[in-house]
C-alpha cells in the first residue's frame, strides 16, 4: 500500500517512526514534511498530503502533529478525505470498520511510539464493514455531503 505522511513540528519524531514501520512491513510511504523539527505550519504539509489522498495518488495517509485535530480539520477540508484522530487502536479499528477512513491523524505529545505503533498496525489491518447496511448507509450520507459541499480537486 502508498501511504502519504505528513505533519509538523510535533510530529516529526513520531513521523520519522511511523516510516520506518510502514516501511518494515512493505508498505511504500511518500514523506510530504516536514523533514526536521524546526518551527512550521502544519497547513504546508497536511494540505497538499491530503491532496494526495483525494486524488488518490496514494492509498491512504497518516498525519501527525501535536494532538492530531489541525491534521484532522485540514485534511477534511478536501474532497476524498475521510480523516479521524485516533488515541488508541479501539478507535483506530472503528475509525476503518465503521467509517471508512482513508487518514489516520495522531498526536506526538499526547501517546508514545509503542501506542502509536500499536493504532498504526489496527488502523492498517481492518477492513470496512461493507457489508454491514448500518455502517455503509452512513457513510454514504457522509459522502452525499461532501457531494454537495466539497469541491472536487
Amino acid at each position: 500500500m502508498k501511504i502519504a505522511l505528513a505533519g509538523d513540528h510535533a510530529g516529526f519524531q513520531m513521523k520519522e517512526e511511523v516510516k520506518k514501520y510502514l516501511e518494515s512491513l512493505g508498505h511504500e510511504t511518500v514523506d510530504f514534511g516536514p523533514f526536521n523539527e524546526e518551527s512550521c505550519d502544519l497547513p504546508d504539509f497536511i494540505y497538499p498530503a491530503s491532496v494526495a489522498v483525494g486524488k488518490k495518488e496514494v492509498d491512504r495517509g497518516i498525519f501527525i502533529d501535536g494532538v492530531g485535530y489541525g491534521s484532522a480539520m485540514i485534511a477534511n477540508k478536501i474532497h476524498g478525505v475521510f480523516a479521524a484522530v485516533c488515541q488508541d487502536p479501539f478507535c483506530a479499528g472503528l475509525a476503518r470498520s465503521h467509517s471508512n477512513t482513508n487518514v489516520l491523524c495522531l498526536g506526538g505529545k499526547l501517546i508514545g511510539s509503542a501506542i502509536a505503533q500499536e493504532i498504526v498496525k489496527t488502523w492498517m489491518t481492518t477492513d470496512y464493514l461493507i457489508n454491514e447496511k448500518k455502517y455503509t448507509n452512513r457513510v454514504d450520507k457522509v459522502l452525499a455531503i461532501a457531494e454537495k459541499h466539497l469541491n472536487k480537486i
